[in-house]
C-alpha cells in the first residue's frame, strides 16, 4: 500500500471539491481531522444538494474528476440506492454528499465540532480559495 503524500493528498482534495462545484454542490466544507484522536481518516469534504437526482451527480462527477486527474478510484462507496447520503471513502479523505434534509439531521460539522472547519468560498471561480468558518 502507498502512503500518501501532502501533494497528493491536496491533489484530491483539490479534485473532489471541483466535482462538487462543477454540479453546483451547496455549502462545501473541509473538516481538517488530522489532529483529531479516534478520526477516520484526515480530512471530511462535504455538501448538500436539493434533490437525490443531484446528489448521485455529484458522486458521479467526483469520481470522474479523481478517476480522470489522479488515476484514483474510492476505495469503498455508500449510499447510492437512496442517495440520501452516499460517501465516497478515498481512505485519507472522504467525501459525504447529503441532501440537504439528510444534512440537517447528521450535523457532521457538529459532531466533529472540534475538526477546523474550513468553508469554501463560493464567490471565486478559483479552486481552493478558503476562509475559516464563523463558529458563532
Amino acid at each position: 500500500m502507498r502512503v500518501p503524500t501532502k501533494k497528493a493528498n491536496n491533489d484530491l482534495l483539490e479534485s473532489i471539491i471541483k466535482g462538487m462545484e462543477d454540479v453546483k454542490a451547496t455549502d462545501i466544507v473541509v473538516m481538517d481531522m488530522t489532529n483529531l484522536s479516534g478520526a477516520v481518516c484526515g480530512q471530511f469534504v462535504i455538501c448538500h444538494a436539493n434533490n437525490t437526482t443531484q446528489v448521485s451527480g455529484i458522486a458521479d462527477k467526483i469520481q470522474e474528476y479523481t478517476k480522470k486527474d489522479l488515476g484514483e478510484n474510492p476505495w469503498k462507496t455508500e449510499g447510492y440506492r437512496t442517495a440520501q447520503w452516499v460517501i465516497l471513502d478515498y481512505v485519507n479523505i472522504v467525501a459525504h454528499i447529503f441532501h440537504k434534509d439528510t444534512r440537517s439531521f447528521y450535523d457532521l460539522e457538529e459532531l466533529w465540532a472540534d475538526a477546523e472547519i474550513i468553508r469554501i468560498s463560493e464567490e471565486t471561480t478559483e479552486p481552493l480559495k478558503v476562509r475559516k468558518a464563523n463558529r458563532n
